[in-house]
């Protein structure tokens, strides 16, 4: 028996009612166990919406963001994507749960090692950790369908922008420490055409092009601006 069933099945009609439109998004949503992604003190605040704390300065985002960034994506099952921040990886099994193959990069090797035990226990042999390099993302693997920055900068750094494959999407905030605007980005013919899609408060991306080491921001991060903080780790 599931003890988070009722609870998970809650957190999508929650998201349904918060314009989150696509059904296959809100059906991986409702197959990640996000508990499994979180320290055993905090399972019972998994299907809260709200980011919360996994360590190392870090946080799982808030269930409606990885919702919505998903969703901007609009992944199909011959996607490649790369998801730059593995952090619990909780994003990348819900990324995963879309696309055909996902690369996922964090800078963090005992977050990685954590997440990569995580996703192997539950079954996600189509997700590739990487350690994160100096060069942010992950060029070797590129062009990749879709790209997805799971922390704010200070502008989308070149270095994404060139792994983005010609009509592929990109999602990254990008702002100040403090906050920033959701950002979607389409790479054309022509260029990068640049959609907002919303006010958002992340941890920051480090790197060429982001922000410098021990940046840190002021508020709690993964999360839409205006919601709840997370809950204070155990």
């Amino acid at each position: 028996m599931d003890p988070f069933a009722a609870a998970r099945a809650r957190l999508v009609e929650l998201l349904r009612q918060q314009d989150i439109v696509d059904e296959r998004v809100l059906l991986a949503i409702g197959r990640v166990r996000r508990e499994a992604f979180l320290q055993p003190e905090l399972a019972e605040h998994a299907y809260e919406n709200v980011a919360l704390p996994i360590g190392h300065g870090q946080t799982i985002s808030q269930p409606y963001i990885v919702a919505a960034m998903t969703q901007a994506l609009r992944l199909t099952q011959r996607s490649r994507v790369l998801d730059v921040g593995t952090g619990s990886g909780y994003q990348a099994a819900v990324l995963a749960e879309l696309a055909g193959s996902v690369i996922s990069v964090e800078r963090v090797p005992e977050l990685l090692a954590s997440a990569g035990a995580v996703l192997a226990r539950q079954g996600y042999q189509s997700v590739e950790l990487q350690l994160a390099t100096a060069t942010l993302g992950w060029p070797s693997g590129a062009p990749y369908d879709a790209i997805l920055a799971a922390a704010g900068g200070p502008e989308i750094p070149d270095a994404l922008l060139a792994q983005l494959a010609p009509g592929g999407l990109l999602v990254m905030p990008v702002g100040s420490l403090s906050e920033q605007q959701l950002t979607l980005v389409r790479r054309t013919e022509r260029g990068f055409e640049r959609y907002p899609l919303g006010a958002v408060r992340f941890v920051p991306l480090v790197g060429e092009g982001a922000w410098p080491e021990g940046a840190r921001p002021e508020r709690s991060s993964g999360q839409a601006a205006g919601a709840p903080r997370p809950t204070d780790a155990a």
